[in-house]
């Protein structure tokens, strides 16, 4: 709510001058349109009270009212929610069709960075290029196999250090050793390379990450009034801080290509086989599909986006099974049984691990990292169970609140991976209760990377070492809150004690 009290005087005086100057001002007409159902908007701002500290849990709190789709007014923007699996199909997959583009927020356009994201770009022939690279090139099973030894070697370093403060009783934090390895794992399947090595550069290049998370998260003005974007209007500094925050990580992302450019002119010193050789190669082959500028744009598409979102998902399964000592016990007894006790997994044992799959979709299902996805934008008026989702309409899918539903899941609140032991629901966009990644043609091109690497963490920690909380602090004291922002993470970091389980 601070936001809003803050920045209700900034929006008012500015906006309402402009449009008086520019005759811009008018009174709403009566639509001839059926809207989804929704709270009556107030006078020139809408419905933006109602989002709260944690737009997720409001809105999923409206919709117990309103119904799994309905519509609310923020600023000038009309706003589609839709809460229940068959709504959240008839976005993504029925009508995806005129449903396919993303809202773009103020924030992205840093960099021009919306103009050459996957994330962000309208359905087009550069879009389509480039999801087919990803898919085929950078995402496939074989180009993810290849790079799966660089993955091992980075895993077992972790827990090299791991054992290490395990040696001296020394509390890892769970969010921080995350982040770290997530980040490590992509730049070594990108870049062959740790981009951060000690404690303090992961710090650095996690405030970073989480100034981006943060700053994209925050509800901005100018995205509810697109008439400011005109006047080049950035009334809250969003825009400007997340330039120097983007700006920071394409700086490294620069030298690191231009190093391998260097690398690739001499014949013979360049043997690796990773991501970014095989982004140059294509950029080499026909660079109208894929420019130098494209390839650092993704780069920071998949560190930003991969690494909190990673990151945040392991933290929370960490936490939950803490907290659950006979689904930790279980999960322990499946590895000890399946690859041994004390060893690391390797990504070829996934498939024989039904237990620790559970676990990860149970996670998933609690705490989706990205609680409404990236919002779409109709592109023509959609007809929807009798009601119009007009054109230019955002429409948010609040995955979190199917996630939640009692309706959907027994005993909904309970974590409780058995559920899915006897379910054939995944995460892959084919069941519409569990899509954490999304659902059809813009399904998160990393979902492949992005589950191999939380599986081989997830495993690997809880096979390799039992955790205890720190002296003075008890499982039920653990604080679950949720931090929201353009991913969902937890409030307060998780710290624990490890305790080497020998082979």
């Amino acid at each position: 709510m601070e936001y809003f009290l803050s920045c209700m005087l900034l929006i008012f005086l500015p906006i309402l001058t402009l449009y008086f100057l520019l005759s811009k001002f008018t009174f709403t007409k009566k639509s001839k349109i059926k809207l989804p159902p929704g709270p009556r908007p107030l006078p020139f701002i809408g419905n933006l009270l109602e989002l709260g500290q944690k737009p997720h849990q409001s809105l999923s709190n409206l919709a117990e009212s309103y119904g799994p789709i309905m519509s609310l007014k923020f600023g000038q923007v009309t706003t589609i929610v839709v809460s229940s699996p068959n709504m959240a199909k008839e976005i993504l997959q029925t009508h995806d069709q005129f449903l396919s583009n993303k809202a773009v927020p103020h924030v992205t356009e840093v960099h021009d960075h919306h103009k050459h994201s996957m994330a962000f770009l309208p359905i087009s022939p550069l879009w389509r290029e480039l999801r087919k690279i990803s898919n085929n090139q950078l995402f496939s099973n074989k180009t993810l196999d290849e790079s799966g030894k660089l993955r091992q070697q980075k895993l077992q370093e972790i827990l090299n250090d791991i054992h290490q403060s395990s040696l001296v009783n020394e509390a890892v934090d769970i969010g921080k050793l995350a982040f770290k390895t997530s980040i490590n794992f992509l730049s070594n399947t990108i870049f062959s390379l740790d981009l951060v090595h000690s404690d303090d550069a992961v710090g650095d290049f996690k405030e970073i990450v989480m100034n981006i998370m943060k700053e994209s998260g925050k509800p901005n003005v100018v995205d509810f009034f697109p008439i400011l974007k005109k006047f080049n209007l950035d009334i809250q500094g969003i825009h400007h801080r997340n330039s120097i925050y983007a700006g920071k990580i394409m700086d490294i992302f620069k030298d690191l290509v231009d190093q391998r450019l260097k690398m690739r002119k001499v014949e013979g010193s360049d043997s690796n086989t990773d991501m970014l050789n095989t982004l140059l190669n294509i950029s080499q082959n026909n660079n109208q599909e894929m420019s130098r500028t494209q390839i650092l744009h993704l780069c920071l598409t998949l560190f930003v986006g991969g690494t909190d979102t990673i990151a945040s998902t392991l933290e929370w399964a960490m936490a939950e099974l803490l907290k659950n000592e006979k689904v930790m016990s279980k999960a322990k007894q499946e590895l000890e049984q399946i690859i041994g006790k004390g060893k690391a997994l390797e990504e070829s044992d996934i498939a024989r691990l039904p237990y620790l799959q559970a676990v990860i979709k149970e996670t998933f299902r609690l705490h989706p990292a990205v609680p409404f996805l990236i919002p779409r934008k109709a592109n023509a008026n959609v007809e929807i169970c009798g009601y119009t989702i007009p054109k230019d309409a955002q429409v948010f899918v609040n995955v979190w609140a199917m996630g939640r539903n009692s309706s959907i899941w027994e005993n909904a609140n309970l974590f409780s991976p058995e559920r899915f032991l006897t379910s054939e629901i995944d995460y892959k966009g084919h069941h519409f209760e569990l899509i954490p990644f999304g659902a059809g043609r813009r399904i998160c091109p990393g979902l492949p990377l992005a589950v191999r690497t939380l599986y081989l963490m997830l495993g690997s920690l809880i096979n390799c070492f039992n955790w205890k909380l720190e002296d003075g602090f008890k499982i039920d004291d653990m604080n679950m809150d949720e931090h929201f922002g353009m991913t969902l993470a937890k409030a307060q970091s998780v710290r624990v004690i490890p305790e080497k389980i020998c082979s």
